[in-house]
């Protein structure tokens, strides 16, 4: 999620680095960037999709634009339209923001684009007779094309990907990155994306998305492996050491959702005085689990291996 909501952003122009992100527990909304206030809206737009669809197992209309509305609040794209299929024109690609210089003009709003858009969340759930891995790629094409919304279809249409390999019974649980790859070959990506509306062909741009989808499953699958590889030698060394704070399992439980922790939202979170989190941080640093203090007046600890595991280079 830290990675696929980092690298989606960035992909839209709006960057945070991953410490940042995975810092972001631990830190208060005061201390927030606007670019990782936006980064963590993901957060909550994925959060309330991934629950919707674990339940219904279906997508639909008000899912979209219920995540629309989590994805844009509070920021410069909440407007009255939040939530809503836009009610104007878009232009993609624009150098000087007109119609007549952009690479893609998605249809005007109106009543064929809310019934496009209808289409499109009804086909999607209708996955018994078709390839699903095929169906992923053309609902995505199709979303971007159709631009449902004034800002965030890019980052929406690629949660969408993981939303439909649920609905398909491809995925049980969202544990796949797509973005990063995508990132890694942005041009590419926008070029085999406008080729299809260009040409009419599907084949080329069908062929990039498997191999977008095969590369960066093999990856999320590495990336797990390590962190549960990294939460295992960190348990065997408590253990080891024969230290009886219970707090100390807990945070070492807790690392691999956040590897970069301070003591004031450690202790927040498990209910624990500072001073108590703050004996078994230094138990954990002697052990070598925790790395730290950095920072003076803001002291984190961090978890390298399973930071490096989430924050590693894309091959």
């Amino acid at each position: 999620m830290s990675r696929e909501a980092q690298s989606t952003s960035a992909l839209e122009g709006t960057f945070a680095p991953i410490d940042d992100v995975l810092a972001a527990e631990s830190t208060s909304e005061e201390d927030h960037s606007a670019a990782l206030m936006e980064v963590l809206n993901y957060y909550k737009a994925a959060d309330f999709a991934f629950d919707y669809v674990a339940e219904h197992r279906a997508i639909t209309k008000s899912l979209i634009e219920g995540a629309h509305r989590q994805l844009v609040e509070g920021t410069d794209a909440e407007t009255k339209d939040a939530g809503r299929v836009r009610r104007c024109q878009v232009a993609i690609g624009s150098p000087d923001g007109t119609i007549e210089s952009s690479r893609f003009v998605p249809m005007p709003p109106g009543p064929e684009l809310e019934a496009a858009v209808r289409d499109l969340v009804e086909w999607t759930n209708t996955g018994r007779d078709r390839d699903p891995l095929v169906a992923a790629a053309m609902a995505h094409y199709q979303f971007e094309a159709l631009h449902p919304f004034n800002d965030g279809n890019g980052r929406l249409g690629r949660l969408l990907i993981v939303l439909q390999f649920m609905v398909d019974g491809l995925l049980q649980e969202p544990l796949l990155s797509v973005s990063p790859w995508f990132e890694a070959r942005r041009m590419e990506y926008e070029d085999e994306l406008a080729r299809v509306s260009e040409t009419g062909e599907w084949d080329s741009w069908i062929r990039f998305f498997s191999s977008a989808v095969e590369a960066s499953a093999i990856d999320t699958a590495n990336r797990v492996n390590l962190m549960l590889d990294a939460q295992r030698d960190y348990v065997q060394r408590l253990q080891g050491s024969n230290y009886r704070g219970g707090v100390a399992r807990d945070i070492v439980e807790a690392l691999i959702e956040a590897p970069i922790v301070r003591v004031p939202a450690l202790a927040r979170r498990f209910g624990k005085s500072p001073q108590g989190i703050e004996v078994a941080v230094k138990r954990l640093v002697s052990l070598g689990i925790l790395v730290g203090p950095y920072g003076t007046y803001r002291r984190f600890y961090v978890a390298h291996e399973i930071r490096r595991a989430i924050t590693s280079p894309t091959p």
